[in-house]
């Protein structure tokens, strides 16, 4: 029996499918190799699911913004580039940081001309409800602006809470400017806390909105992850919490969610400052550039450095200050993160330290509200394992709090998650703290969470079922596109 005959029309069909197909795969070749697992990935996906690869790599594929926006966003940083360097000029201070420290820092001073600041104060703080509190009081008692950035604020307690304190403050007189994911934060854009906000005089705006029509101009999934806010230019704040309830309430079944977050009083705040204002640019059109202000140098002098990565510039630099801090180590590095799906950089990097002799701790959670991610993470347990690696499961929650130390002397505290999507494709925004008290507290904080987790024991891990190990690598081969 023979195979049927193909009429011309169909035939037509599948020339064209397999045309697009070899155009695309080879457009994937001609791409910057900046990870070339992610490459290989997609050609996969595009040679094997004919129609939905396609489909898939015109969504998904390439990581674009806009060109209109690309153009805005170096006009602004023009702006800003010309308006800070003569307002450092003017300071005298010296950073002083070790050679092994230096290393790491230059990765931030290539890709945003941020360096790192001295003369800071720095406060940890842990406790979801006590951060909106605090944020409140400062807002509270804003004299000139308040500027928000976030990328999930929810209509709940403490997101009703923050929109009163912002209605409060622009009823007053002050600039209240909020930014928000147009897509994290739908609800928010829909209800009537935007009202409330508004009417009071604030301005809300939706950034990085899906563009019309889907897919031709700009990447659907691109999210401004960020989470700041900065008052009268003077107290910063950044980490990894939404202004949300630590119960969380569209995944409510992973609570509470368990986040940490910075408050910054000093010089590095206008390094926050100037990424609130570029974002603002690329997604109202209005500079602010006016706006920027050195704060006074503060007697606790420690030195920060704010290191602000996404799509339009050189964001796989999140990954190089990583595997920097990583490499720099000699006894210890705590790693916390909510997803785990590292490049082969940053996993070599890691399990090259724990065969090294350094103590290498990843702490990550044990019930995922990604269940493809979780078994993604899982999927490198084994190398790791194998390497003197010990991973450690959070059981209390889901741990979202993006933290690392090393050696007890450099810090880390931000929004990125060690994924592709942080990697390359979100917009997001590292603190360097380089300061051995601060380290050592924030250790602290990383060892009460180990407090809550069970470690991966790596004989038991070797014993897990043919279908476990299975679907776990299966999801680890689809890591590069996560």
């Amino acid at each position: 029996m023979g195979f049927p005959e193909l009429g011309w029309s169909h035939a037509l069909f599948l020339l064209v499918v397999l045309t697009v197909q070899v155009m695309l795969a080879t457009s994937v070749l001609l791409r910057p190799q900046v990870r070339q697992s992610s490459s290989l990935a997609w050609i996969l996906v595009i040679l094997l699911l004919p129609g939905l690869g396609i489909l898939c790599w015109l969504i998904f594929g390439e990581v674009r913004i806009g060109r209109k926006r690309m153009q805005r966003h170096a006009t602004i940083q023009d702006e800003i580039n010309t308006q800070l360097a003569s307002m450092w000029s003017r300071r005298s201070e010296q950073v002083e940081l070790t050679e092994t420290e230096k290393a790491v820092a230059r990765i931030g001073q290539a890709v945003c001309n941020t360096d790192p600041r001295i003369g800071n104060e720095v406060e940890l703080l842990a406790d979801t409800d006590e951060v909106v509190r605090r944020m409140i009081t400062d807002i509270d008692a804003a004299q000139t602006s308040v500027h928000i950035l976030v990328y999930i604020w929810l209509p709940d307690t403490n997101g009703t809470y923050m929109a009163h304190a912002v209605a409060r403050a622009a009823q007053r007189g002050v600039a209240c400017r909020v930014l928000v994911d147009h897509s994290g934060s739908s609800t928010l854009l829909k209800s009537k806390l935007k009202a409330l906000m508004t009417d009071a005089g604030a301005q809300v705006v939706g950034a990085l909105k899906p563009p019309f029509p889907p897919f031709i101009t700009q990447r659907l999934d691109v999210r401004n992850h960020r989470k700041l806010v900065v008052i009268d230019g003077e107290i910063g704040w950044t980490g990894s919490q939404n202004i949300a309830d630590a119960s969380f309430t569209p995944k409510a079944a992973y609570a509470p969610w368990v986040d940490c977050m910075l408050r910054l009083v000093g010089p590095v705040v206008a390094d926050l400052s100037e990424l609130f204002i570029e974002d603002w640019a690329l997604d109202t059109g209005e500079s602010l550039v006016n706006k920027l202000r050195l704060p006074e140098v503060r007697p606790a002098n420690i030195h920060v450095q704010v290191i602000g990565t996404g799509p339009n510039s050189l964001n796989e630099a999140h990954a190089q200050m990583l595997q920097a801090a990583i490499h720099m180590a000699h006894e210890e590095i705590i790693l916390t993160t909510p997803y785990f799906v590292p490049d082969e950089g940053t996993l070599s990097a890691l399990t090259t330290a724990a065969r090294r002799g350094v103590e290498v701790t990843l702490v990550v959670p044990q019930n995922n509200d990604s269940a493809l991610v979780g078994a993604a993470s899982r999927s490198f347990y084994a190398r790791m394992l194998k390497a003197g690696v010990r991973i450690r499961e959070y059981t209390a929650g889901l741990l979202h709090a993006k933290t690392f130390t090393v050696d007890r002397s450099l810090a880390y505290v931000g929004s990125a998650n060690l994924d592709r999507r942080s990697f390359e494709i979100n917009f997001e925004v590292s603190t360097l703290i380089f300061d051995s008290d601060f380290a050592s507290h924030l250790r602290l904080l990383q060892r009460t969470y180990m407090e809550s987790t069970v470690e991966v024991n790596p004989f038991n891990w070797s014993k897990r079922s043919a279908w476990q190990r299975a679907t776990q690598n299966a999801a680890g081969l689809l890591g590069p596109l996560l």
